[in-house]
């Protein structure tokens, strides 16, 4: 008649602390995992749970030396961003959400150029007529500048005799 009935929950929150799932074969301990992925971005989470962890950590590397030595990440890291893109396009089904991305930014990213591109071939339209019609007003002042044939020449034209 004396037990407590805080004690009952406090028994079920342990037995589900003990419920818990196994690790996967090959993972680090809790503790270790959770030092390692403090901080980090959920992409690189993602990019680290499948089965291009180690090209990723390779390219992320790379990306930090290019930062810190302020080279050109394009041509220094373009080997291990090649490497890593051949991994995930092995491993597509699980990086298939990233290559989806990556594809449609492509995609925009053209759409862009051409967009760009286009108003640039505009703009040279349009500087084009802009110095058409500057040629003509010229052309137009230079001529209303001479003398009109039809006008008598002016005294101080005439030759004297």
């Amino acid at each position: 008649m004396s037990t407590p009935p805080k004690e009952a929950p406090k028994d079920q929150s342990d037995a589900k602390a003990q419920v818990l799932p196994a690790d996967p074969a090959g993972s680090e301990s809790p503790q270790a995992e959770e030092e390692e992925e403090e901080g980090e971005c959920g992409f690189c989470l993602f990019m680290k749970g499948g089965g291009c962890r180690d090209a990723f950590i390779g390219w992320e590397k790379c990306v930090q030396e290019a930062e810190t030595n302020n080279d050109d990440l394009l041509e220094k890291c373009a080997h291990v961003t090649a490497a890593l893109k051949q991994c995930m396009d092995a491993h597509s089904d699980y990086y298939e959400p990233i290559l989806r991305a990556e594809k449609l930014a492509e995609e925009q990213a053209i759409v862009e150029f051409e967009k760009e591109n286009l108003n640039s071939q505009q703009d040279q339209k349009s500087d084009h007529v802009v110095e058409e019609v500057a040629t003509i007003e010229l052309v137009k002042e230079k001529q209303s500048l001479l003398p009109n044939e039809s006008q008598a020449p002016s005294p101080s034209s005439r030759d004297p005799k």
